[in-house]
């Protein structure tokens, strides 16, 4: 019996709060029952129908998988690794964990052949792996991925914001985000849970980081 593992991530770009990358293994047979309770890409859907799709995803899926990194490790794996190689790393032991014949997963890099090949090096297993820009949008294995990676990190950024305070979206491009990190700079008082190695924190403070 065939198996696919989709993977996807979410909160690759924001510079607070952790970044999350989630496999689900599926049964080919059990894709059509995915495309039935209409899973897709978890940016289009509101929060609660991604928390009840999850549910449903969870009882068709044979198994999951589940990779955290907080803020503080994204920091310290960025002193050796890029992102795109930090997240070729996470999907790849994701795919060892949950052994299937093949893996569909969005691509981090601009190259979408490169960024396949990167992570069968990686894995160093006979497998087909699908590399693909907006694979959420293409496979529903990715979809339902891409839903319980979203669903996760929406509860920890809840969990954070009750400890720290409201930070707004965590976005760059967001002015909470940015008033709040202004103001932990201003106390002297910068949490764990900033990603002090991206741009929007370095320009605040003025400490850079090389890229690795």
């Amino acid at each position: 019996m065939r198996r696919i593992t989709g993977i996807d991530e979410a909160g690759r770009g924001p510079v607070i709060g952790p970044m999350v990358i989630a496999g689900v293994l599926i049964k080919e047979e059990d894709i059509p029952k995915l495309i039935e309770k209409d899973v897709r890409d978890s940016k289009k859907l509101a929060s609660r129908r991604r928390a009840a799709l999850a549910q449903d995803i969870l009882e068709i899926a044979e198994a999951h998988y589940v990779k955290v990194y907080s803020a503080e490790e994204i920091d310290a794996l960025r002193k050796s690794k890029s992102l795109n190689r930090i997240e070729a790393e996470g999907m790849a032991e994701i795919i060892k964990k949950l052994l299937s014949q093949e893996a569909q997963l969005g691509s981090v890099d601009v190259i979408e052949e490169r960024f396949g090949a990167e992570i069968s090096r990686l894995v160093g297993e006979n497998l087909v792996i699908t590399s693909s820009h907006h694979a959420e949008d293409k496979y529903p294995a990715v979809s339902a991925a891409s839903i319980i990676a979203k669903t996760t990190r929406d509860r920890l950024v809840a969990e954070l914001r009750k400890e720290f305070g409201d930070f707004g979206s965590g976005y760059p491009s967001d002015p909470k985000t940015v008033a709040f990190i202004r103001s932990a700079v201003s106390r002297g008082e910068i949490p764990p849970i900033i990603r002090k190695t991206w741009k929007t924190f370095t320009k605040i403070t003025r400490i850079s980081f090389p890229d690795p």
